[in-house]
């Protein structure tokens, strides 16, 4: 029996003129040079890639803006998306071809990369690419310089083609501690009709993106000496009351997850990253500092969810003698990151869908939702319609085995292209408009 999710592979001679112009050496070698510059959120190499990707854009023959985004007014918005990593500086890039009546179809990508961990836990320095047959290895390889990558190369298989509508590259800082590039980007007027950002993505669509919110909770204790510490509270025995109560927590916002979250087994996981406690090994603790992340579920205010962790915290405090009298304190410091969708039956599904089948043969990619916070619910909430594909496989993101196949961003190269052209160019076929 034929797969009825497969369909019949017909691609016109623009198209097939376009995706041959796809440069497989090309996008390997360029792959490998961004690799190299070691843009951690924050540092100044992030900067300077903007600056190296501009160059590339303006090569291209784009209309380029390049510019200093003004931190002290963004950080002052109210919609600002909140940030961890300390910077002085935060550049802005866009590069769009000639605008048409047509649709704006936006092509987006974050540059900055976390810094690499424990350097003893991956094979050679993680910011000199390592390749080895198909697979280059490297910090950002996947998450998610590979994405970019691919823009580049559909940008340039096309960039001969004529378009009735226009395309416009979003590559953007700060990605990982909050949004900021891409709310400044949005901020300083550059939008479109709908936008495909190239996360690692396996060759799923991500229809949808649960949020992240940071946290952290103040536990205080009474210090005295090690050797009597009947005579004070560790902070550290009063926290674990509230690290089970979180636990219980996590549960109860895991019942009835949207069926597009459907294949984690906890689609809005509530962890918490770092515990701090004490200064001095022979002294009862006095303060303890735990910070983590709070999932937020498709569709629910961030208000709502901080508001039943601060309630989660405030009733453990209430059963505990000392706590009730010393309760802990929950603020919300660093990334503040909202769910987002693209509207049910829209149509960028369907033609990014279609175009990844059309290049591998195979058929359509599921659609899904990602656990984790990104940019997509920036561009969502800004009136965009947006979804993610891309190359890489997100569990190797942020880990000393971070990797890509060059042949994946080959094929989401190609899967661009047509996209693309199906989207803005002069032979658009028949399908529903963005």
């Amino acid at each position: 029996m034929s797969d009825p999710n497969l369909r019949l592979v017909t691609i016109n001679d623009v198209e097939a003129a376009a995706l041959a112009a796809v440069d497989e050496a090309a996008i390997g070698s360029l792959l490998l040079d961004l690799l190299a510059v070691p843009s951690v959120t924050g540092s100044a190499a992030e900067s300077e890639l903007q600056h190296v990707l501009a160059g590339h854009l303006e090569r291209l023959d784009l209309d380029v803006d390049l510019w200093s985004m003004n931190l002290a007014e963004l950080r002052a918005h109210e919609d600002f998306p909140g940030g961890e990593a300390p910077r002085t500086e935060a550049w802005g890039l866009v590069g769009g071809t000639r605008k048409n009546d047509g649709p704006t179809l936006i092509l987006q990508g974050h540059v900055d990369v976390v810094p690499p961990g424990d350097l003893a836990q991956w094979e050679g320095d993680p910011f000199r690419p390592r390749v080895v047959g198909d697979v280059v290895h490297g910090r950002g390889a996947c998450d998610m310089k590979a994405g970019v990558v691919a823009i580049l190369a559909a940008m340039s298989a096309i960039r001969a083609t004529r378009l009735r509508g226009q395309v416009a590259v979003h590559f953007v800082v700060s990605e990982e501690d909050g949004g900021l590039g891409a709310f400044g980007t949005l901020q300083r007027g550059h939008t479109g009709d709908a936008c495909v950002i190239t996360e690692p993505t396996g060759g799923a669509l991500m229809v949808a993106n649960g949020g992240a919110l940071t946290f952290r909770i103040e536990v205080p204790g009474q210090a005295t000496h090690g050797s009597t510490r009947y005579a004070g509270v560790s902070a550290i025995d009063a926290y674990l009351p509230i690290h089970a109560a979180l636990a219980r927590l996590e549960a109860r916002r895991n019942v009835d997850a949207d069926p597009l979250m459907s294949a984690y087994p906890i689609p809005y996981p509530l962890s918490v990253g770092t515990v701090q406690a004490g200064d001095w090994a022979s002294s009862v603790p006095d303060l303890l500092v735990a910070e983590g992340r709070l999932g937020v579920a498709l569709g629910e205010d961030p208000a709502q969810a901080r508001a039943e962790l601060e309630t989660c915290v405030a009733e453990a405090c209430a059963d505990d003698p000392w706590l009730r009298a010393h309760p802990a304190v929950v603020t919300w410091p660093g990334g503040q990151f909202a769910s987002g969708r693209l509207p049910v039956g829209h149509p960028l599904a369907g033609l990014v869908g279609a175009a990844h089948a059309d290049v591998t043969g195979s058929s359509r990619p599921a659609e899904k939702g990602a656990p984790y916070g990104s940019d997509l619910r920036l561009y969502a909430g800004a009136g965009v319609p947006t979804l993610q594909y891309g190359p890489g496989d997100v569990r190797l993101a942020h880990g000393p085995q971070e990797q890509v196949l060059v042949s994946e961003v080959v094929t989401v190269a190609r899967a661009l292209v047509l996209a693309t052209l199906r989207t803005v160019g002069e032979q658009v076929r028949a399908s529903p408009p963005l």
